[in-house]
């Protein structure tokens, strides 16, 4: 790291961003069981286990509510071909609630195969750092006290958004591993509404809803795959410039880059529901 204290400022905002980026690469990648060494996983587990039982008892309600609801009479009930749609209907609920952990799983490895399937063609093991442009260490560093004033204040302004925009980014990858928690846990509750026919959309609604947090991660990957491209590029850096003008170039084409790929990551949510047409 170079000496020069304007230097320094923007090396510092820049090394939160990579580390922060790189922290984000790792997190798209992980399983819920092993996030955090797995502790969390093991109380949603647990919910989940004990929620099976509230589950089982609204499978019989809703069991109950759907063929009052489709059935005309007790006699349509007789029928074979009704008693054993029902019967199969019921034992498929009963399948979803009591292996609905195992089948949200299976759903997630599955995406994670798309996730690792995009990152491999796009031949990215990491994401690319963002480096300060060796120019503009040189311009500053052979700047005089007064020079480097407002060359600080404009590092500091940079760095700050750099720095912000670097926990928007992270909070909203971890926001979306604690909605994988929250819909894995009340699983069994959604899931039992697939027993009666009219109740089917909330259990529907929910597995959509599932897969969409899922393909975050892709969407998320996506992202950072077109940021590190970018990233390989910087911007155009002009030597016969001042040191100032040089700077705030750099910085604002770096943060404009920055804003970008936050607000794709944020959106991400709103992309894959679209997608999903939720």
């Amino acid at each position: 790291m170079s000496d020069n204290w304007v230097v320094q400022n923007l090396e510092r905002a820049l090394n939160t961003w990579n580390e922060k980026l790189a922290e984000i690469w790792q997190l798209v990648t992980q399983s819920p069981e092993t996030f955090k060494g797995g502790t969390i996983w093991n109380v949603i587990v647990s919910i989940n286990g004990a929620l099976q039982a509230v589950g089982l008892a609204l499978l019989v309600l809703f069991f109950v509510v759907g063929v009052m609801k489709t059935c005309g009479s007790f006699a349509e009930v007789k029928k074979p071909e009704h008693a054993v749609k029902l019967f199969v209907r019921f034992a498929i609920a009963k399948g979803v609630i009591t292996y609905g952990l195992e089948l949200m799983m299976a759903v997630f490895r599955i995406i994670q195969g798309v996730v690792s399937t995009i990152m491999n063609t796009a031949g990215f093991g990491t994401a690319q750092q963002t480096v300060l442009p060796p120019e503009i260490v040189t311009a500053v560093e052979d700047c005089g006290f007064f020079e480097s004033i407002p060359l600080w204040a404009v590092t500091l302004i940079g760095g700050l958004f750099v720095t912000v925009l670097s926990f928007v980014m992270i909070l909203s990858v971890y926001g979306r591993f604690f909605r994988l928690y929250l819909y894995t846990a009340i699983a069994p509750v959604p899931l039992s509404s697939f027993a009666g026919e009219p109740s089917q959309q909330i259990g529907k609604s929910f597995i959509r809803s599932y897969c969409a947090v899922c393909l975050e991660g892709a969407i998320i990957v996506l992202a950072c795959i077109i940021f590190s491209l970018f990233a390989a590029s910087p911007p155009v850096v002009d030597p016969d410039a001042a040191a100032v003008t040089m700077v705030w170039s750099y910085v604002g084409e770096l943060v404009f880059n920055m804003l970008i790929l936050v607000g794709a990551v944020k959106m991400s949510d709103r992309v894959v529901r679209e997608m999903m047409g939720l």
